[in-house]
C-alpha cells in the first residue's frame, strides 16, 4: 500500500460530531478515482480534535466506504495510553496500517521518541507509517532517530517533510536515508508542492493532502512520475501550483475545507473551534485558484 498516491480525506464535521454520511461518500469518491492509499484521520482530517470514540467511528466509516483500498488510520495523540486506545480502535476497525506522528506539549528527545514508537510497535499487528511533522509537532527526525525507528517492527514507511532547504536536497536526503533503513522501509513525501520532485527524487510514494479532496488530478502528476515522466508530472504538478500558494498562505488546513465545501463535495466544511474558515477574502481565493487551475466537478 506504500507506493503511488495516498490520498488522505479531510473529516467533514457536523455541528456536534463527525458527518458520518459526507464522509462516508468522500471516502467512496477516492477509491472509485483508483488512489493507491486512503489516509483517514491525517492533519487535515482533523485527528488532534476528535476524541476516541469520534476517532473510532470515522476510521470505521472509511474502512467501510473504501472498498478494497488500504485505509491508514491516523493514531497520534499527546499520551502513550491514548495512542494504544486509538490503535487497538483502528485495528477492530479493519485498518490496514497505521500512521503516528509524536505529538507533544512538552519538548521530547531522540530516546523519549524512539520509546514511543517501541512501545506502539509492540501493539501493532498492521504495519505502521512515521509521520515526520516538525512544523506541527516540534520534533525534528535526524537521519539517525529515522534510521532507529525504522528498525522497528512493523515499520513500513516514512512519511517526509519538505526540506527547509527546498526540493533541491531532497533527493539527498532519500539517498542518504536509503542507505540507513531497511530496504523493506518505503519513504514518502508529504509537502504537496514537492510531489512532483519528490518523486522524481526516489520517493516511494505521495502522502497528499490535495489527494484527498483532488483524487484525479493528484494520480495524473503521480501516474506520470512513475514511469518516468517527469515533464508530464512537473506540468501537473504547474497546474496545481496557484492551490499550492494558497497553502503557503493560509494553511492546509484551512484551504482543504474550502476547497472541499466550494466544489460542492460537503454540504457544510465545518472547522473544530477555535479553528476558524477562511475569511470572505480567502474564499474568493478558492474560487479563483480552482478557476485558474481549469478545476470543476
Amino acid at each position: 500500500m506504500f507506493t503511488g498516491l495516498s490520498a488522505f480525506a479531510p473529516t467533514p464535521l457536523a455541528e456536534a460530531a463527525v458527518d458520518e454520511a459526507a464522509y462516508g461518500r468522500l471516502i467512496a469518491r477516492l477509491a472509485r478515482a483508483g488512489v493507491d492509499s486512503i489516509g483517514a484521520l491525517g492533519s487535515t482530517g482533523s485527528y488532534a480534535y476528535l476524541d476516541r470514540s469520534e476517532r473510532a467511528r470515522a476510521v470505521a466509516v472509511a474502512v467501510r466506504h473504501a472498498d478494497e483500498v488500504p485505509v491508514i488510520a491516523g493514531v497520534g495523540a499527546l499520551r502513550v495510553r491514548d495512542i494504544l486506545h486509538h490503535v487497538e480502535d483502528a485495528q477492530k476497525a479493519g485498518a490496514s496500517a497505521v500512521i503516528l506522528a509524536p505529538m507533544t506539549y512538552e519538548a521530547l528527545s531522540d530516546d523519549e521518541v524512539f520509546a514511543l514508537y517501541e512501545e506502539v510497535c509492540a501493539n501493532l499487528s498492521v504495519p505502521l507509517a512515521v509521520y515526520d511533522n516538525p512544523v506541527a509537532t516540534r520534533v525534528t527526525f535526524s537521519d539517525e532517530l529515522h534510521a532507529r525507528v525504522a528498525q522497528l517492527r512493523p515499520v513500513a514507511a516514512i512519511k517526509l517533510p519538505l526540506p527547509a532547504a527546498g526540493v533541491d536536497v531532497l533527493a539527498a536526503r532519500v539517498a542518504r536515508l536509503r542507505a540507513l533503513i531497511p530496504a523493506t522501509v518505503a519513504v514518502g513525501v508529504s509537502g504537496d508542492d514537492a510531489a512532483a520532485a519528490g518523486l522524481s527524487a526516489g520517493c516511494d510514494l505521495w502522502f497528499s493532502v490535495l489527494g484527498g479532496t483532488l483524487p484525479v488530478e493528484c494520480l495524473e502528476l503521480v501516474r506520470a512520475a512513475q514511469v518516468g515522466l517527469v515533464d508530464d508530472a512537473s506540468a501537473a504538478s504547474a497546474r496545481l501550483q496557484p492551490i499550492w500558494q494558497l497553502f503557503a498562505r493560509y494553511g492546509t488546513y484551512r484551504v482543504i475545507a474550502g476547497l472541499t465545501e466550494q466544489l460542492g463535495l460537503v454540504p457544510r466544511m465545518n472547522l473544530p473551534r477555535p479553528v476558524r474558515p477562511l475569511d470572505a477574502e480567502g474564499v474568493r481565493r478558492v474560487a479563483e485558484a480552482l478557476a485558474v487551475a481549469d478545476i470543476s466537478l
